[in-house]
C-alpha cells in the first residue's frame, strides 16, 4: 500500500511531466480533495497509508489536471471574497482580480444591486453577503450558469435576497439599481490564440464578444439611463488595455465621476462611473 508522501511524488511528476507550475503545491492540493482534509493537513500525513482506490483517484485527477484542466473544476469549487463557490464548466472561473470589483462596489452603501453576466453568481453573491439589508438581481444568458449560480446563493443562504433570470443583457429587465456590476467578455476574438490553456476548459461566450473586446461595454452602457436609478453607480471590470475606451463610453452615456481603478499590478481592471 502506498503512502501520502509517495503519492504527493507520483502526483507532483505528473502535474510537473503536463507543464504545470508549482506542481507540489498543486499535488497537495488533489490529495487533499481525495482525503476531504484541508491542504495544510497533507503534508502532516505523509506516512500515513494510502488505499490504492485513493492513490487512483489522485493519478486520474493529475492527469486532467496536467491536460489543462482548471483545478476549480476538479474540486469543483473555487474560493472567491472569502468564500467557496460552486464551480462547473458552464461558469466562468472567479479570479482574485475580480474582488477589486467586489472592493469598489463596496466603497458606498447600496440597496438594490444588478449583475449583468452573472456566471457563477460570484460578485453578486459576495456583494450581498456583505450587505444583509440589500437584494440583487442576476441577469445571465446561459440557463445552465443560471443553475449553478442558484446552487451558490442556495449554499450561502441567499436565495431569499437573489434572484437570477436568463436574459440576454437587459432584455427582460425592468426596474432601475443603484448598483449595476458586471464582469462582461472582454477578451478581443484576436487574442483568444494566446490564452492560457485553461481557459478552453471555461464557456467562451463568457470570455469574448468574438470582435473587439467591447461589444458588451456598449450593450451595458445602452442601458443605464433607463435601470441606473439617479446618483446609482455602475461599475465593470475590464483588460488591463480597455480603460480609456470603457471611459469614454461611460462618458458619452452621461455618467459622472468616471474613473479607472487599477488591480494590485497595478494594471487597469475596473471603470466606475455614476448617474
Amino acid at each position: 500500500m502506498s503512502t501520502v508522501g509517495a503519492a504527493l511524488g507520483a502526483v507532483a511528476g505528473v502535474l510537473g511531466a503536463g507543464g504545470v507550475e508549482g506542481a507540489q503545491r498543486e499535488a497537495s492540493m488533489i490529495l487533499a480533495h481525495v482525503l476531504g482534509v484541508p491542504r495544510d493537513r497533507v503534508g502532516l500525513m505523509r506516512d500515513d497509508p494510502l488505499a490504492p482506490d485513493a492513490l487512483a483517484e489522485a493519478e486520474a485527477l493529475a492527469v486532467r489536471r496536467a491536460a489543462g484542466e482548471p483545478m476549480s473544476h476538479i474540486r469543483g469549487w473555487r474560493e472567491f471574497w472569502g468564500r467557496r463557490f460552486i464551480v462547473t464548466p458552464d461558469v466562468l472561473d472567479p479570479r482574485p482580480e475580480t474582488e477589486i470589483l467586489v472592493s469598489a462596489a463596496l466603497d458606498e452603501p447600496f440597496a438594490d444591486v444588478l449583475d449583468l453576466g452573472s456566471g457563477s453568481g460570484c460578485i453578486l453573491l459576495s456583494l450581498l453577503a456583505e450587505r444583509e439589508n440589500a437584494r440583487g438581481v442576476g441577469l445571465e444568458i446561459s440557463a445552465p450558469a443560471i443553475v449553478v449560480a442558484e446552487r451558490n446563493a442556495e449554499a450561502l443562504g441567499l436565495k431569499g435576497r437573489a434572484g437570477f433570470v436568463q436574459s440576454d443583457w437587459y432584455a427582460r429587465l425592468r426596474g432601475r439599481f443603484d448598483l449595476i456590476v458586471s464582469n462582461p467578455p472582454y477578451i478581443a476574438q484576436e487574442e483568444m490564440a494566446g490564452l492560457a490553456r485553461e481557459l478552453a476548459h471555461e464557456p467562451q461566450g463568457a470570455l469574448t464578444d468574438g470582435g473587439d473586446g467591447l461589444s458588451a461595454y456598449r450593450a451595458i452602457a445602452a442601458g443605464l439611463g433607463d435601470h441606473l436609478a439617479p446618483g446609482g453607480r455602475v461599475l465593470v471590470e475590464i483588460g488591463p488595455t480597455q480603460g480609456p475606451a470603457v471611459a469614454a463610453l461611460f462618458e458619452a452615456a452621461g455618467l459622472r465621476d468616471v474613473a479607472v481603478r487599477p488591480d494590485l499590478d497595478g494594471r487597469d481592471r475596473v471603470v466606475t462611473g455614476r448617474r
